[in-house]
């Protein structure tokens, strides 16, 4: 089994708060040792210690987390993440002050104290982020940043700390017209977070656009552009890269956005499960066949997973590849279907893919492998359609609420939905997750969907 470096690296990041947590315990714990009080001021202190000592954790948790000083350019460059380090202790310990100032705990906690421990507790932070960040580039690099080159008929040897995969011996070519390809391609670059390619320069197009549609930063291997100087391009040993693709989100908005999909999905179970069990039990009623519809999609990074609904049509009428859109006088829908389509109800267990990290709530919407615009394949329509799938797909998205929802009749209704998800993935935040979900209320019942 191959290790995982997001593992690893959350299990850092906890390392180094917990690091950051205790330098200003112990800032604010070892002042009141040294200097001399009078007892019964001392006793004041040790009954305000305490609970001082807590809030100002949990105060630069948030500040810090906000702030990113726990996030891979750390582990590139120690520089880099302790200013925020740095800024966040900073604005926390302003914070502190002005509490004291307003609450007046001037009389309980001396204001030599709390500067004392702002002074000793940035030391202790900076010290311990010095030592961990030797200790990264001494012996930990390789367990925190998986970084795979992929030689396409070529003989380019990367350097040591590169994982070099020969393309041709998997069988996997870039191939934009097969989802199968693209499926294989995100499989074998799985955790990885640099991807560089070094390919014939005729392919060089292909293996960009293939890049693109995953979450992660994507380089191609370009000597000649090297003589002209340009930004953006990255290294790889003594060879220019192009960079055609980054990551979409930092580990630490990753979190957010999971931490947000969770608070969501949880609750939502727990309170429809009684609605859930009457629909399953009307489903089974209604017609023969399973409660639950599974059906293969495509997933972030051009992964296949598949997809739980409500079944909502004939077994024997299915289709599998999703090749025939639902239509308003549809004969393959049961009665029961009918109604749970018409109410998006249908869509409810995806929020088991939600728990099981294959889906988010907000996201761009996965489609069927045999899903087409008119008479053509979505991919066909439009090239840029991989890229949709930078980010998990989701329950709602961006395209759901400004209404393109229903059959893709005509390539336009594809194109719409596809430029809205590519806006989402370019603007994600997660104040905008959540005026989406309010805003799916609305639309939960459309004209389009039957």
């Amino acid at each position: 089994m191959r290790p995982n470096p997001h593992t690893a690296r959350i299990c850092l990041y906890a390392s180094l708060l917990f690091l950051d947590w205790l330098s200003i315990t112990i800032a604010f714990y070892l002042p009141q040792h040294l200097l001399h009080f009078s007892p019964t001021y001392a006793t004041e202190i040790s009954t305000t210690l305490p609970p001082m000592t807590v809030v100002a954790c949990l105060l630069y948790g948030i500040i810090a987390f906000n702030a990113g000083a726990f996030s891979l350019i750390w582990v590139r460059s120690i520089s880099v993440e302790t200013g925020p380090a740095v800024r966040s202790l900073m604005l926390t310990y302003g914070a502190l002050f002005l509490i004291s100032y307003f609450f007046r705990l001037e009389r309980d906690f001396s204001r030599l104290l709390l500067a004392l421990a702002m002074i000793l507790s940035l030391f202790l932070i900076v010290t311990f982020r010095v030592m961990v960040g030797t200790l990264i580039d001494t012996r930990l690099r390789g367990r925190l940043v998986r970084q795979v080159l992929l030689c396409d008929n070529c003989n380019f040897q990367p350097p040591a700390d590169f994982e070099r995969i020969d393309v041709a011996a998997l069988g996997l070519r870039p191939d934009l017209k097969d989802p199968a390809m693209l499926n294989m391609l995100a499989q074998t670059i799985q955790n990885a977070d640099r991807v560089t390619i070094a390919c014939q320069p005729e392919n060089r197009r292909n293996w960009a656009m293939m890049l693109k549609g995953l979450n992660v930063r994507g380089e191609i291997i370009m000597d000649e552009i090297g003589l002209y100087g340009p930004l953006a391009i990255g290294r790889v040993g003594a060879s220019s890269a192009l960079t055609v693709s980054i990551g979409t989100l930092p580990l630490r908005k990753a979190i957010a956005k999971r931490a947000f999909d969770l608070a969501c999905c949880i609750p939502a179970v727990i309170a429809l499960a009684p609605a859930l069990a009457i629909i399953a039990l009307a489903i089974k009623l209604d017609s023969k066949g399973p409660v639950l519809f599974r059906q293969r999609r495509v997933g972030r990074g051009n992964e296949f997973f598949h997809i739980l609904k409500f079944r909502s049509m004939r077994v024997e009428r299915t289709d599998s590849d999703g090749s025939r859109s639902a239509s308003r006088d549809d004969d393959r829908i049961t009665r029961v279907g009918y109604f749970i389509r018409r109410t998006s109800i249908d869509e409810l267990p995806q929020l088991f893919n939600v728990l099981l990290g294959q889906m988010s709530i907000v996201g761009p919407r996965p489609h069927a492998l045999g899903s087409l615009a008119g008479d053509q394949l979505f991919w066909d329509v439009d090239e840029r359609y991989w890229h949709r799938h930078a980010l998990k797909p989701g329950i709602t998205g961006l395209a759901q609420v400004r209404g393109y929802r229903g059959a893709t009749v005509y390539t336009e209704d594809l194109t719409n939905r596809l430029q809205a998800d590519l806006e989402y993935i370019a603007n994600w935040s997660f104040w905008k997750d959540l005026a989406i979900v309010f805003m799916t209320l609305k639309v939960v019942v459309h004209r389009n969907t039957y």
